[in-house]
């Protein structure tokens, strides 16, 4: 898959750099181009995002942990600055084979992982392997387990599989312009400039393919949730923590007390002003989470 890290990335003219300070560097795999951001020394730090999201997400986690720590933050294959190309892989798998390749290039040792949304079924599986390069892992507002005939994700997947699901996600970029927002615990922190910057990458149908293959990946894929969810008692060995936006109407507080009851020995932080982007409302939690789990070592 792996065919070369170059050290450069164009940026388009809808990146404000005040907000995006960032030398993005290039990843290419034999399906496109992955951005990614390496910034700082130190510890290193491996930021996963999940959808409608990318590196931006983590923009101020990154502008502190960089101070102390080496932080790496990919976009996904189909989000943010990474090539978008028609016809792709966008599974689950294939978005987890890509991030496994970028590391092995990179040799990142004794990782921090930090998953966010399906950054948590994407990337917790890489800390399974035999060799893993993963040692401490923080959780921000994910899951790892199949829906179990959950009657709520059966609606969503049944719109979202249907033609105006189809049309609401690729026509009219449903996923950025309508549940990010709803995703917010407080609507202000999402001004007019940080919106732009999550439908930048998406002003078109093609752009737009990997959020709606991860929409369909919500129930799609619970067969890889399941064998993440069988394995859980292996991440268990790992120092954990979770960071959670209390104001998610999305991931609520069954998710919350699964995680809690699941991983009772890992420290969980209830953010009462957050919502579902922890990163985006509330990056002091997350920048201490880390540097918690990294002075571990």
């Amino acid at each position: 898959m792996t065919q070369s890290i170059a050290r450069s990335v164009p940026l388009p003219a809808w990146l404000d750099r005040r907000l995006y300070p960032f030398a993005p560097k290039q990843f290419e795999t034999m399906e496109g181009t992955l951005s990614y951001l390496d910034e700082g020394r130190g510890p290193v730090v491996l930021l996963v995002h999940g959808t409608p999201s990318w590196s931006f997400e983590f923009r101020e986690v990154v502008r502190e942990l960089a101070r102390d720590h080496r932080v790496i933050v990919p976009d996904h294959l189909g989000f943010g600055l990474s090539d978008k190309p028609a016809r792709a892989a966008l599974t689950l798998a294939h978005h987890r084979a890509r991030l496994a390749a970028l590391m092995e290039a990179l040799d990142l040792r004794e990782v921090t992982l930090v998953v966010h949304d399906f950054g948590g079924p994407i990337a917790l599986p890489l800390a399974l392997a035999s060799e893993s390069r993963i040692s401490r892992l923080l959780v921000l507002n994910s899951w790892m387990w199949p829906s179990d005939g959950d009657r709520t994700i059966a609606r969503i997947d049944w719109l979202v599989r249907s033609p105006l699901g189809r049309f609401l996600y690729l026509r009219l970029g449903f996923s950025a312009r309508v549940i990010l927002p709803a995703a917010f615990g407080d609507k202000r922190r999402l001004t007019p400039d940080v919106r732009a910057h999550y439908h930048g990458p998406l002003d078109s149908a093609p752009a737009r393919a990997g959020t709606y293959a991860m929409a369909l990946a919500l129930k799609g894929e619970d067969s890889a949730y399941a064998a993440l969810w069988a394995a859980r008692e292996q991440l268990a060995a790992l120092p954990m923590e979770i960071v959670w936006g209390a104001r998610d109407p999305a991931l609520t507080e069954q998710h919350r007390r699964r995680w809690e009851a699941t991983f009772p020995e890992a420290p969980l932080e209830l953010l009462a002003d957050a919502g579902h982007f922890v990163a985006e409302e509330r990056p002091d939690a997350v920048v201490a989470a880390v540097r918690r789990l990294t002075a571990l070592v």
